[in-house]
């Protein structure tokens, strides 16, 4: 486990902001809470995010989130979204009728989910598509509460897409492009699974300041 990282979680009003930092801090991360740019040198920046969509990015745009995670990631340096911050990294979010866009740096639509028992709230197992440096090992359970999530994304996105299934709806878990990382579920919640992907994590960041 990388030891001496240092992980900004951004603080923009939203997000179970102290429940992340104590998790991170478990995996091993020196962790800053603060702005944008409090945390812009962090070696791994976590966007965290709890409530609706549009509310979410509000307070993102207004502390320069936004900016920060597109300069990051056109620098290939790593970022961890996290349940809503990990759906405002997406192009749009309709909830409620409100049709907002998100940061856009991975295509689709965060909609409503189509199953009859919502929220989807609970522990479930996630399938990767690909060579995924978060999901290591199988069948590991993780911790969601949500109502909207993606369903459909580009087959040529270039990037390892996890699902997710509840009551015969699929929707996006977890997506690796690049030195974005983002999940549906909360890692902070979700026990001995979670806190082994946020160490899996943390080595991806090691990974990125070596190189």
């Amino acid at each position: 486990m990388p030891g001496g990282l240092t992980i900004g979680v951004l603080d923009y009003g939203s997000g179970n902001l102290h429940s992340a930092v104590k998790a991170l801090e478990a995996a091993g991360a020196v962790v800053v809470l603060g702005s944008a740019e409090q945390i812009a040198d962090c070696d791994g920046v976590v966007v965290p995010g709890v409530g609706a969509f549009a509310a979410c990015m509000d307070g993102l745009v207004a502390a320069g989130g936004d900016v920060l995670v597109r300069d990051r990631l056109a620098a290939g340096r790593p970022v961890l979204g996290i349940c809503v911050g990990h759906q405002v990294m997406f192009a749009r979010g309709i909830e409620h009728g409100v049709d907002r866009e998100g940061i856009g740096v991975l295509p689709g639509v965060v909609e409503q989910l189509s199953s009859q028992r919502l929220p989807h709230m609970g522990w479930n197992t996630v399938s990767p598509g690909g060579r995924s440096h978060l999901f290591t090992e199988p069948d590991e359970r993780y911790y969601f509460v949500h109502s909207y999530g993606v369903h459909d994304l580009p087959d040529d996105l270039g990037a390892v897409v996890t699902w997710a299934d509840h009551e015969g709806d699929r929707f996006v878990a977890a997506v690796e492009a690049g030195a974005l990382s983002c999940v549906q579920f909360h890692p902070e919640k979700s026990g001995e699974a979670g806190a082994r992907l946020l160490r899996r994590w943390l080595d991806v960041v090691a990974a990125a300041g070596a190189d």
